[in-house]
């Protein structure tokens, strides 16, 4: 099971940052409209600028497997924030789902948090001797 541990890590890592990359893109495509469903929620549409660097930057690096575990510390939070923030109607059911799936894919965040982007990555090129959770956060 260890020689598949490197390629399903990088495949994991790949499907997290896929919808955020992908959001952060349409953000962009679609600015004044996010600023406005923002704005609906309680949100300053001013920090949008800042959602499209957490998004589409974060999902970069941890595809990339490059400053993981603060990318994926970063993206937890968001996703937190995203739940508490835009979807916390949970007696309607579309909401309850966005909620429960931002708190999953949190979930998904802090293990990378907790055990590094694997050894396929940029981050185990930078240290090729030491293991991949080899720093402050083991």
């Amino acid at each position: 099971m260890i020689k598949l541990q490197a390629p399903v890590v990088l495949v994991a890592r790949l499907m997290l940052a896929f919808i955020f990359i992908v959001e952060g893109w349409s953000k962009i495509a679609t600015y004044e409209g996010t600023v406005q469903y923002m704005e609906d929620h309680g949100v300053p549409g001013q920090l949008l600028p800042l959602v499209i660097v957490t998004e589409l930057g974060g999902g970069l690096l941890i595809a990339a497997g490059f400053k993981t575990r603060l990318a994926a510390l970063a993206l937890a939070g968001f996703c937190l924030l995203t739940a508490l923030l835009f979807h916390r109607n949970i007696g309607e059911i579309s909401e309850f789902i966005h909620f429960t799936k931002d708190l999953s894919i949190a979930g998904g965040f802090l293990l990378l948090v907790a055990f590094g982007a694997g050894s396929w990555s940029l981050d185990a090129l930078q240290a090729p001797h030491a293991s991949v959770s080899h720093h402050v956060w083991k």
